[in-house]
């Protein structure tokens, strides 16, 4: 993957991700227009997700900005809970805790876990890493949507 002269990372379309991972190319309009984002089959009980920092998710000091991050988080927490549920949910509470930075060029891991499901409510935890170092802690409560998804 070739960079540019100021970290930019060009070819986006042929990103290529970690063994194992593939693209996600079921998600909805504003994860897909802040992706891509790449998943691993289930390996256990962790749901696993990856992106690519690209120079579109960094600051002005070019670390991944915070609010990439938080929707990162969302989004791995939420499929946690479809894996466990088999239902769509949406967030109730969301609590992020920044541990460290991520930077433009690296990859992102994220893995999450039900660690209790009700009939109408779960409760997820999860963190991703960049680079060998915890970036982020997570945890949320999702509604439980009363329709299964299909």
């Amino acid at each position: 993957m070739s960079r540019g002269a100021e970290g930019d990372l060009s070819g986006e379309e042929s990103i290529l991700p970690p063994p194992g991972f593939v693209l996600s190319a079921t998600r909805g309009p504003y994860s897909t227009h802040n992706g891509p984002y790449f998943h691993r089959d289930p390996q256990g009980e962790a749901t696993e997700h990856a992106f690519l920092a690209l120079r579109r998710h960094a600051n002005g000091l070019g670390l991944v900005h915070g609010g990439m991050l938080t929707s990162f988080m969302d989004g791995l927490l939420a499929a946690a809970v479809w894996r466990a549920s088999r239902r769509s949910s949406v967030t109730i509470h969301l609590s992020v805790d920044f541990l460290h930075m991520a930077r433009v060029g690296e990859w992102v891991f994220g893995e999450s876990r039900v660690t209790r499901l009700t009939r109408d409510v779960a409760f997820v935890e999860g963190r991703a890493h960049a680079a060998g170092t915890d970036v982020v802690r997570a945890s949320g409560v999702f509604k439980l949507m009363r329709k299964p998804a299909d």
